[in-house]
């Protein structure tokens, strides 16, 4: 049994300004038809930093439309291209992060720039840059499946050895932790994040397990979530998030990190940083 420290929370207030427009990218007319040669030699050479990042909406990281992105992620690929002095080219083809992930393991992409959390397995395949962001794992959680699954103990035993049923997005991060954090829980994934929070409110799994950022933002957007669900952040539990990089790459990852330290986002956003800077308190 993992001992861990966890932190019930109530709702935050929170009033979410949109995120600025990243300058437009190029968008690829379908993914390339061989392996892109790879390092700062072959990107400089085709003039052109192919990056990897999801379709959907992780606001403030990325979002927005496939021609007009958003959010921090957006800016940083753009800032990167240029410090590189080339075109951005954006996939935004992959529907999971873990298929973000592919496109570089395949050497259909350059980096990886999506919210993209550190975990052993994905270290197998690819490097990392270091972090610029750290957040705290985090769950929601029904009430009344709580109620009956706690059967009298106290919360926080019940979440220390939780066996209920936790939800998870298919090919996240967090389908790879629950399996490692929570072994006597029932793992289920789903394949968004909305799917998977309607599971929690209508009763259908006991939990969902993704980071503090996330659960903060969900009860701001969501206040009636509050009535049927609690949160619960484990505050020994880190998800770091990083540039992902292809690993045959190292002049890359070397100027990746050089970024990140020049243009002070070496120090890891912390969610209540993220909350202050990019999100309104009312």
């Amino acid at each position: 049994m993992i001992s861990r420290r966890v932190l019930f929370l109530a709702a935050p207030v929170l009033a979410i300004p949109p995120v600025a427009a990243a300058a437009q990218p190029e968008q690829p007319d379908g993914p390339p038809a061989a392996p892109l040669a790879g390092d700062i030699d072959a990107i400089l050479a085709r003039q052109t930093l192919v990056v990897a990042m999801p379709g959907f909406q992780s606001f403030p990281f990325f979002g927005g439309s496939n021609d007009k992105p958003q959010g921090i992620d957006a800016d940083t690929s753009q800032q990167l291209a240029a410090a590189l002095g080339v075109k951005l080219v954006l996939d935004r083809s992959p529907t999971t992060f873990d298929g973000a992930v592919a496109l570089i393991e395949q050497g259909r992409a350059d980096i990886v720039v999506a919210k993209l959390s550190r975990t052993l397995g994905r270290a197998r395949n690819i490097s990392y840059s270091r972090p610029y962001a750290q957040l705290s794992h985090a769950l929601i959680i029904n009430r009344v499946r709580f109620a009956i699954l706690a059967d009298g103990r106290q919360p926080e035993d019940v979440v220390r050895s939780f066996d209920g049923e936790l939800g998870v997005i298919a090919g996240s991060s967090f389908e790879y932790y629950a399996r490692n954090n929570f072994t006597k829980a029932k793992v289920r994934t789903f394949l968004a994040w909305q799917e998977l929070v309607t599971a929690v409110r209508d009763g259908h799994v006991d939990a969902a397990y993704r980071d503090d950022l996330e659960i903060k933002r969900l009860l701001h957007e969501d206040p009636s979530l509050t009535i049927v669900a609690r949160s619960v952040t484990l505050t020994d539990l880190t998800d770091t998030i990083a540039i992902g990089v292809r690993r045959d790459s190292p002049h890359l990852l070397e100027f990746v990190n050089l970024f990140l330290e020049l243009s002070g986002r070496d120090k890891p956003m912390t969610a209540d940083e993220l909350v202050d800077r990019y999100l309104r308190k009312a």
